[in-house]
């Protein structure tokens, strides 16, 4: 038998007997429309913005690319999610145009821009349609019609993710209107990065919904999600953080490019497991009928609410009566998951796709976030001199990277599993926040950019 026969009896053989076709035979023609717009895309972008861009960026674009073609193909989604986010961009920039050149007081003044897609009203759309999500997940979960509403919380927050996209694009635009040197990637401070979060986290959400061909999860999922849209409102209202502001000299990197995105894929993913994990205790304790045994869960689940602000004096002086409700709706949520945990536990996916859901997540996060932590030492040594210096953040990132680095150790040479695995994934968000958001608060250091 040749090489080329047995490579085709090895392909049988796989797909159950059949020839399996390859893999860009596998690819339909929406997929190759898809490529050629997006490397049109790419092309139209370095003759529109090739002066505003340096030698990084043009080749980021280029990598871009490939990537985002890729990402199509293996989930076909993204191709509607790509386009329609290009569109409605493209229409916003378009809007601001006048015969002397872009205006951005036009964002007042045109109906489209002023209602839905300047920056910060598709932002704006993509914070209530979140809430909005998250709440028909748990109809969906709660009630008899629950496919339903679980399909519409689903459509909901595939519509919230397009708008963060779009307002993140526009915003980006707007940077570039504002003055010479002020245009950047909205990654910089704490309002752009939550953003991000919310729909990268969403995202990788809809990826496992998809896969997994189950809805239940959304409800636990979009959670953490509504926590962040919440705090991104505080941000806005008592800080004016919407407001596009120069950078500081060491954010003028384009390691900040990666560097950024790459750690909040890791910070969703954790996200993600942990909300699982929470999912997997409520379905474990669905007959424990000992109020202590559940005490642990509802006290773990309101500090990962109100943790890291709740310690930290000055902003309860400072903003008492909000993290007071904040807090006291985060206690009502848990304790009402708790109360109906048998009903939820029926609804819920079996213990197996929830751990394996988890283990996925957290398996991708770790990648990204070595890769964010590696990135980052490079962008230390330029900006700094030195690769690594301790600061309380970097320090605390070696933390998270070494927690999770311990439970996927025991997962895959010890087998972990189940209720540990779960509290692990747990207390790994507790640490996961601090690191993000209390290190800011609490400590200073070369990373304090985003003081609350």
């Amino acid at each position: 038998m040749n090489t080329a026969t047995q490579t085709i009896e090895l392909k049988r053989g796989q797909n159950g007997g059949a020839l399996q076709p390859g893999y860009f035979a596998r690819r339909d023609v929406w997929d190759w429309l898809f490529a050629v717009l997006v490397l049109a895309g790419t092309a139209w972008a370095f003759t529109q913005y090739n002066a505003a861009m340096n030698i990084y960026e043009k080749w980021i674009l280029v990598g871009c690319a490939p990537s985002l073609i890729w990402l199509s193909w293996f989930w076909r989604p993204l191709r509607l999610l790509s386009v329609t986010v290009a569109l409605l961009s493209l229409t916003a920039i378009w809007l601001y145009q006048t015969p002397e050149g872009a205006d951005l007081a036009r964002a007042d003044q045109v109906f489209l821009l002023k209602y839905f897609i300047s920056s910060q009203s598709a932002i704006l759309w993509m914070s209530l349609l979140f809430f909005m999500s998250t709440a028909f997940y748990w109809i969906g979960l709660l009630t008899r019609a629950g496919e339903t509403f679980e399909l519409l919380g689903s459509r909901l927050a595939w519509t919230a993710v397009t708008l963060a996209l779009v307002g993140t694009m526009v915003r980006w635009y707007e940077s570039h209107q504002i003055g010479p040197g002020i245009g950047h990637i909205p990654v910089s401070n704490l309002y752009e990065v939550f953003i991000m979060f919310c729909w990268m986290t969403t995202a990788f959400y809809l990826y496992y919904e998809d896969r997994y061909r189950t809805r239940s999860m959304g409800a636990f999922s979009m959670l953490v999600v509504s926590a962040a849209v919440g705090f991104l409102l505080w941000y806005t209202v008592v800080r004016g953080a919407h407001e596009i502001q120069p950078l500081v000299p060491a954010l003028q990197s384009w390691w900040m490019k990666v560097h950024v995105p790459a750690n909040f894929v890791g910070y969703g993913t954790f996200a993600i497991a942990a909300m699982l994990a929470f999912a997997y205790l409520i379905k474990q304790s669905a007959t424990e009928t000992r109020w202590y045994k559940l005490a642990p869960l509802f006290l773990l689940g309101v500090v990962l609410c109100l943790e890291p602000i709740v310690f930290r004096q000055s902003a309860l002086e400072e903003r008492g009566s909000f993290w007071f409700v904040y807090f006291g709706v985060s206690a009502l949520i848990v304790g009402g998951i708790l109360s109906a945990r048998r009903r939820i536990a029926e609804r819920l996916p079996s213990f197996e796709v929830l751990d394996d859901v988890m283990y996925k997540a957290i398996a991708i996060g770790f990648a990204f976030f070595t890769v964010a932590t590696v990135l980052g030492a490079f962008w230390a040594a330029e900006a700094w001199g030195g690769y690594w210096s301790w600061d309380p953040k970097e320090t605390w990132a070696l933390i998270v990277w070494l927690n999770y680095a311990a439970w996927l150790h025991m997962r895959l040479m010890k087998g972990l599993r189940g209720t540990v695995a779960a509290w692990w994934a747990l207390v790994g968000l507790a640490i996961t926040t601090f690191a993000f958001l209390g290190v800011n608060m609490f400590l200073s250091g070369l990373h304090s950019y985003g003081e609350l």
